[in-house]
């Protein structure tokens, strides 16, 4: 699990081909539960908690997955999720040297930030519920197939999605083709509305309560809907009684809103002066602010490759390396490295996963004056989201487990990530602050099966 997905850009999490990923493993050559039993129920339980300093987003994520085996070899998959995200999250906007106020999502108050600090909404708060069933059966010795839906609630979002796979097996189910579509619809319901894109956040200072009501209107919009289509086609290969292989490619497209509605970017003075690199004051006395605007079309495409191989002794190497490249510029590099020490009944796996990311066309740390364009902005696309921009992330970690018997699994996982971000680094005043700040999170999660 990646919590750091839920955080407003990756919504919704895991419910893109979930079961047409699953059936691609095909044989698990290596260490599975002895489950599967017709007549049975396989439960997974897990509470994940995720952690990010400095105060930031704080999660906790509790999961029960239920799969209900009849004979045949078809299964029934019931999942539940709920999790609640506190803390604060950043806002996009530059530190400055004098303080700063913002308003807040829905307009009904702001939050200040103290001189030299990370903008960071402290209002951001999520509680998401989440269902998902799936159904897997063979149609023949050669063929099988899974059929599956996904729904969430959050307050600000709604999210809905039907996928199925279909499986083609070869020389004694030792070679699995796969082929999976999904396809989701979200309606997008922001608190106070969805920001027009690029258009300036009121400010209620020097202001009636009146006409700062009227502003904030003329920014908003209605709610809006974004639509999600997956695609994946791959081989898993039984190499040998020892190897298990896998390829993938992928391919998602999105259209609608996928701005985050609540992401800002300052705007910086260019002019030569007193005020260089300082915050752009507007007619009005107040600091400029925009909301961000992101394209409403993303072409994602993504090659994956995966080894598992069992020694002699009974321990597991899995490696495993992704490559994604779309239409915003983005590519990325994923490379995940396991290594699993059998010890009795018990088991310690340590984790190593590198990240690399480069920043989309229209990533932007600022808009500078000059682009703002006294209001009438060169660009059409731009965001500060560091998720969107040049970036490296390392996560070391460890699960430990230990099998009471054939159905009984207790394990126990922590994780610590340290992500750094680079780019611009800003002019005149603006040089002085910080504007990429690292990003160190830890998560623990227990998890039994039975």
């Amino acid at each position: 699990m990646q919590l750091m997905n839920h955080n407003k850009s990756g919504k919704p999490v895991g419910r893109a081909l979930a079961a047409a990923t699953c059936a691609l493993l095909g044989v698990q050559a290596t260490d599975s539960l002895a489950k599967g039993q017709p007549g049975e129920w396989d439960v997974e339980t897990a509470l994940l908690v995720y952690s990010e300093t400095d105060d930031r987003v704080q999660a906790a994520e509790p999961v029960i997955s239920a799969t209900r085996n009849f004979d045949g070899e078809r299964k029934l998959n019931l999942k539940l999720i709920a999790d609640t995200l506190t803390g604060a999250s950043p806002s996009g906007a530059t530190p400055s040297e004098l303080p700063q106020t913002y308003t807040s999502p829905s307009g009904n108050g702001s939050y200040e930030v103290a001189p030299g600090d990370a903008p960071l909404d402290d209002t951001f708060k999520d509680t998401r519920v989440a269902v998902s069933a799936s159904w897997e059966a063979p149609i023949n010795r050669d063929y099988a197939y899974s059929v599956g839906a996904y729904g969430s609630r959050e307050y600000d979002y709604t999210s809905t999605a039907i996928n199925g796979s279909l499986s083609r097996y070869f020389d004694n189910k030792n070679t699995t083709l796969t082929t999976g579509l999904s396809l989701g619809v979200d309606l997008v319901d922001p608190v106070g509305g969805a920001p027009i894109g690029l258009s300036r956040m009121p400010l209620n200072n020097n202001k009636s309560q009146a006409d700062f009501d009227q502003e904030f209107a003329a920014t908003r919009e209605s709610d809006d809907t974004k639509t999600v289509v997956d695609a994946l086609f791959g081989v898993t290969q039984v190499i040998n009684r020892q190897t298990l292989m896998q390829f993938t490619y992928g391919v998602s497209y999105s259209s609608g809103y996928l701005t985050d509605p609540y992401k800002i970017l300052s705007v910086i003075d260019d002019a030569s002066g007193s005020n260089y690199g300082g915050n752009l004051i507007g007619g009005d006395g107040n600091s400029v602010y925009l909301y961000e605007h992101r394209p409403d079309t993303r072409l994602k495409h993504s090659l994956y490759w995966q080894t598992k191989y069992m020694l002699d002794n009974g321990d597991i190497m899995d490696g495993s390396y992704r490559f994604m490249i779309d239409d915003w510029g983005i590519t990325s590099h994923t490379l995940d490295l396991k290594y699993r020490w059998r010890m009795g009944k018990s088991y310690l796996e340590p984790h190593f996963r590198y990240y690399l990311q480069s920043e989309a066309d229209f990533y932007k740390r600022y808009l500078t004056a000059s682009e703002y364009n006294s209001g009438a902005p060169a660009l059409t696309d731009a965001s500060a989201d560091y998720r969107l921009g040049e970036m490296t992330g390392l996560t070391f970690g460890a699960k430990w487990g230990y099998r009471f018997d054939d159905d009984r699994e207790l394990a126990l996982r922590a994780e610590y990530m340290i992500q750094t971000n680079d780019g611009d680094q800003g002019f005149g005043k603006l040089a002085a602050q910080d504007l990429y700040p690292d990003t160190n999170a830890m998560w623990l999660q227990l998890s039994y099966s039975f």
